[in-house]
């Protein structure tokens, strides 16, 4: 119940821009095709991006226990590719978010959970989002 609200919170102030950001880099990604590769975290991020919590980013090797090809080499080269093209302005973009949150006492938890959506923004290849095991 409280993660219903915190997500209505946050898709009202402000978590529906910064998903519709992870929207906008996926699809400038699929266009340029040889990014297409990326899109798919862009793509899965955003949705993570528009409703954060009962969720959690997860590497998946951890989650699996065996490597893939995101979660390699290529995908470490993918991840700074992704970084110098895309995943530092996302992540000002979350962080700028975040300050505005923590603004206030209430908005705490948001704040939080931008910062937490900035790491990823940086390496998000070979990530996947669970739900949380609370």
């Amino acid at each position: 119940m409280i993660s219903l609200l915190l997500n209505i919170i946050w898709v009202v102030f402000g978590g529906l821009l910064m998903a519709l950001g992870w929207l906008l880099a996926g699809v400038i990604m699929v266009i340029t095709i040889i990014g297409i590769p990326w899109a798919r975290s862009a793509f899965v991020i955003a949705i993570y991006a528009l409703w954060p919590f009962g969720k959690e980013a997860v590497s998946r090797d951890e989650l699996t226990g065996r490597q893939d090809i995101g979660t390699g080499p290529l995908g470490m080269i993918g991840n700074i590719l992704w970084f110098l093209v895309a995943g530092w302005w996302l992540a000002l973009g979350h962080l700028g978010a975040a300050l505005a949150c923590a603004v206030t006492i209430i908005g705490l938890p948001l704040a939080w959970a931008h910062l937490k959506l900035a790491g990823l923004s940086l390496f998000p290849i070979g990530k996947t989002i669970i739900d949380r095991r609370d």
